[in-house]
């Protein structure tokens, strides 16, 4: 009896997951019909909504999040692939990505304010914990200058976490960054310790000093300093101790963005170590892949191989 009331607290506090999805997926619709050349970004965030529910503690499926039988029928018809592939391949970045790409799209690149009060009005309609990025990051190459955005991580749990980051590595971001990431993911510390680095491979990177790069909190708007992990992996000064898992933070994709559309930048950034060699980045890659077939192992995940395509490419 115990057990049983057990259980079914712990599926209500699931619930947030399936209501958040509809939520988000809803909107994105809504927006895609009023802004052209954003269908491949609904496309993109219904696989990565329906892998997440598939791997959630309490798996839902595409039936289960959009309970409305016209609607999923049409979204069926307009975009079938997500329906398809979920089951076997990968998302390449987290759900609130392709949120923040949508609104960029909206509100253009030069309107920050605009861009970050419509994240925050529709994270406000939304239950915590469930596809929601807690962070905003704004990269630029100087003051004034064209503007990159990225959304932290918006998946819950270790496993979700582990799996779309080295996705992110692999398929999503600027080489430098992802050999950032792969510098200390998935090197845990012991516990209380910090995230170990490979002793092997140091593809950490330093920027040039006029690239202005600022995280703020989506709830309340407030800058936030950076993390240990984003100054060990990106060379910003931080008297912070807190180390989030690498590659979690809204700097990673921010950055990855100004580096892939920046060429000047892209040169003057620096990656300093003798051990930021080819070989021994094949050999990270190859511990990246481990750990991502590990965690896909354990949550029995067993329909992706890195061969087949592996990633999930949008229609566009």
């Amino acid at each position: 009896m115990e057990e049983q009331r057990r259980r079914e607290e712990f599926l209500k506090t699931q619930e947030g997951f399936r209501r958040n999805a509809f939520k988000i997926i809803t909107k994105m619709v809504d927006w895609c019909n009023r802004t052209q050349g954003s269908k491949h970004l609904v496309d993109e965030i219904l696989h990565s909504i329906f892998f997440l529910g598939k791997i959630n503690k309490v798996p839902y499926s595409p039936e289960s999040i959009i309970d409305d039988e016209e609607m999923i029928t049409n979204l069926q018809e307009k975009y079938p692939q997500p329906f398809e592939c979920y089951l076997t391949q990968l998302p390449r970045r987290s759900p609130f990505s392709c949120v923040m790409d949508m609104v960029v799209k909206q509100e253009k690149q030069e309107n920050e304010n605009h861009i970050k009060e419509s994240l925050t009005n529709l994270i406000n309609s939304l239950e915590e914990n469930f596809l929601v990025s807690s962070t905003i990051c704004v990269s630029q190459k100087s003051n004034n200058s064209v503007r990159y955005y990225g959304v932290s991580m918006s998946t819950t749990g270790p496993n979700a976490g582990n799996i779309v980051i080295a996705a992110s590595c692999f398929s999503a971001w600027d080489n430098y960054v992802a050999d950032a990431v792969m510098t200390y993911y998935p090197e845990k510390g012991q516990k209380g310790k910090e995230h170990k680095k490979k002793s092997y491979f140091d593809g950490t990177i330093k920027l040039p000093e006029s690239v202005v790069c600022k995280a703020y909190s989506l709830s309340n708007g407030d800058e936030i300093p950076p993390c240990k992990s984003c100054g060990n992996l990106f060379g910003f000064p931080t008297d912070q101790k807190k180390e989030w898992p690498y590659g979690h933070c809204a700097e990673a994709e921010s950055l990855s963005n100004l580096l892939k559309n920046e060429q000047e930048v892209k040169r003057e950034t620096k990656q300093g170590s003798d051990t930021c060699k080819p070989e021994n980045r094949k050999k990270a890659r190859e511990s990246v892949l481990d750990k991502l077939r590990a965690v896909l192992s354990t949550i029995q995940f067993n329909k992706w191989s890195q061969q087949n395509g592996q990633f999930y490419n949008p229609q566009s």
